[in-house]
């Protein structure tokens, strides 16, 4: 009714109850949505990631009661030194991509993505080998510089206009951490069911000195560019020309209700992007 048409999921959230709910969910209304899941592959299948990748996917089919999904992205953060957790750029391509390629010609996938986190240089490096249809890109108030230049002096992670690359590659974009965790509510306030302790995404510090330097926003409220601070950081999101949608985590209606009214407004305005930029840049 709202117009959402993209719902994305994880193995990993919930430990798989996140896509047995959507499954159960999408099986009783039978809406025209498009469907994306994640795989991680764990250390102990790094010298099996094409077999691993095949099971995690019949498992996530599995959960969700469907013969296929439309998207299916690589979860595991991309770097060149394969710290733990983390996958190198060669095994990406060398057998992550063929994987993918082979769940395709099965019908079990439509596309193949990637989550963009990791090291900003291997990031490029897959993006740029144009061998994945998708990529969730990190882009908000607080680090922006998937979109730009890096804030002069700001500290997080600098994902080198990472965007640039994608449109390059015509690769679709999926918006994440538009909320930088939470820290651009403002509030350092969790609610009861959410990650407790976040890690943080704007500062590299941690989060509470996020939330800090996301109140420097609040200016865009007085300024009535926007009615609250959530409002102007997922209008600054699906501002970029480079943006395809945005996926937004929530926990009451309420949340929804806002994120809708948001996306319903649009971009933010050039003047308010202009004072994002002159904001984002103080100490």
């Amino acid at each position: 009714e709202a117009g959402i048409n993209y719902f994305d999921t994880a193995a990993l959230y919930g430990d798989g109850e996140s896509e047995r709910n959507l499954g159960r969910v999408l099986a009783k209304l039978k809406p025209d949505v498009v469907v994306g899941t994640k795989v991680r592959v764990a250390a102990e299948d790094m010298s099996r990631i094409g077999a691993a990748i095949g099971e995690a996917l019949d498992a996530s089919l599995k959960r969700m009661g469907r013969d296929s999904v439309d998207l299916f992205q690589l979860h595991n953060p991309i770097e060149t030194s394969g710290r733990a957790g983390s996958i190198k750029v060669e095994a990406v391509l060398d057998e992550v991509v063929p994987a993918f390629e082979k769940l395709k010609r099965a019908g079990k996938i439509r596309f193949a993505g990637i989550t963009a986190t990791g090291e900003s240089g291997a990031l490029r490096r897959v993006v740029d080998a144009q061998a994945f249809d998708t990529a969730q890109v990190m882009y908000n108030m607080l680090n922006p510089s998937a979109g730009g230049p890096m804030p002069p002096n700001a500290p997080g992670q600098d994902y080198g206009r990472l965007l640039e690359h994608t449109k390059k590659a015509r690769m679709g974009v999926i918006g994440i951490r538009a909320l930088a965790g939470g820290a651009l509510s403002g509030s350092e306030a969790r609610h009861e069911l959410a990650m407790q302790v976040v890690e943080p995404i704007g500062s590299g510090r941690d989060f509470r000195s996020d939330v800090e330097r996301a109140r420097r926003f609040e200016m865009l409220i007085r300024e009535g560019f926007a009615n609250s601070l959530t409002e102007a950081a997922m209008r600054f999101t699906i501002s970029h020309d480079g943006m395809t949608t945005m996926i937004i985590g929530y926990s009451t209606l309420d949340h929804l209700e806002q994120a809708i009214a948001a996306a319903e407004k649009g971009p933010l305005p050039r003047a308010a992007l202009e004072r994002v930029a002159a904001l984002g840049a103080q100490r």
